[in-house]
């Protein structure tokens, strides 16, 4: 059985295409709440990730401010700020961009991206939107002795107590481990799992995992960057933590604990904003008056026709009518 529409792509008030994909929301206390799709499959939640991973990075003796933390747990736009926060923690740890293995890339941000192509700097480790994980990484191996060659592999002393962190934090095993887009090991799970773990951040009483989840709302720029989505509902919404990741997936959590986590079966990155948006609105923790967060709901005017807007992308009520 297909999972059912979750997005709706309308033109002129007709339905062009759908969406379909899985949400669930849970409570704090970590049950389910709302279940829509098939939310126990394991999924790879990509960069939605992150937070996990550095929280793993805390608890294999990673020493770095809140900032630096925030920026671990993020995909940067590649905005010469993140670059040079790459590159300071390069430093750090005696390193260069050539001790990175995830790929070159131009930066996420089409001005930053458009100032390279001018400058014929080209593309760069440094830009590319993992490298904070990376370099923080890195970093970690030489604060505590553990060989920086080969950091990317599952046989890892870092990449283990990483591993070690998912099942902790999602209440489930790891259903499958496989390789991300930037390189590392990518641990799979339940969108339930990564509801409960994004829940479990904001509330829990333990110094590394709350660190992590303060970190990021405290420095929403440095988990993405100028414009993006989880920057602009961290600011936008009062203790919310926000990370998206890679194939349509998106976890948040707000101040008490209430989580969600989306999948859309696609991949469609332009989906998730719009349900987000939809979810926050139904749970009653959307700010009313925020330009920003309107445009997202409707899919950043996604539909075009003679380069102006003729549909947007909608949620159909019945999907979240339940909360």
């Amino acid at each position: 059985m297909s999972n059912p529409v979750l997005v709706e792509v309308v033109r002129s008030e007709v339905v062009e295409s759908v969406h379909r994909g899985a949400l669930v929301v849970t409570n704090p206390d970590g049950s389910v709440r709302l279940a829509v799709g098939d939310v126990e499959r394991p999924i790879y939640p990509r960069s939605s990730n992150k937070p996990f991973q550095a929280l793993g990075m805390l608890r294999a003796g990673l020493d770095v401010d809140d900032e630096d933390l925030a920026f671990a747990a993020g995909s940067h736009n590649g905005e010469p700020k993140h670059v040079e926060r790459t590159l300071a923690l390069l430093e750090r740890a005696g390193l260069d961009q050539s001790a990175l293995i995830c790929p070159s890339a131009y930066p996420m941000h089409e001005t930053s991206k458009l100032a390279a192509i001018f400058a014929r700097k080209g593309a760069s480790k440094a830009a590319m939107n993992c490298s904070g994980k990376h370099a923080a990484m890195l970093l970690t191996c030489v604060q505590r002795d553990m060989p920086t060659e080969g950091y990317e592999t599952v046989e890892h002393d870092l990449q283990k107590v990483i591993a070690a962190t998912f099942p902790d934090v999602t209440g489930e095993p790891v259903a499958a481990t496989g390789v991300d887009g930037c390189g590392l090991p990518l641990a799979a799970f339940s969108l339930t799992g990564l509801a409960r773990a994004f829940g479990r951040l904001v509330t829990s009483p333990y110094l590394e995992e709350r660190r992590v989840a303060d970190a990021m709302r405290a420095h929403p720029w440095q988990v993405a960057g100028t414009g993006r989505e989880d920057t602009v509902l961290m600011q936008a919404v009062d203790g919310l933590l926000a990370k998206g990741g890679a194939e349509g997936v998106h976890a948040i959590s707000l101040a008490d604990g209430t989580a969600v986590a989306l999948k859309i079966d696609d991949g469609a990155q332009r989906a998730r904003p719009p349900l987000l948006v939809a979810a926050l609105r139904a749970l009653g923790a959307l700010p009313s008056d925020n330009a920003a967060l309107d445009r997202m709901g409707r899919g950043h005017g996604e539909v075009f026709g003679g380069g102006r807007p003729v549909g947007e992308l909608r949620v159909p009520a019945s999907v979240l009518a339940p909360l």
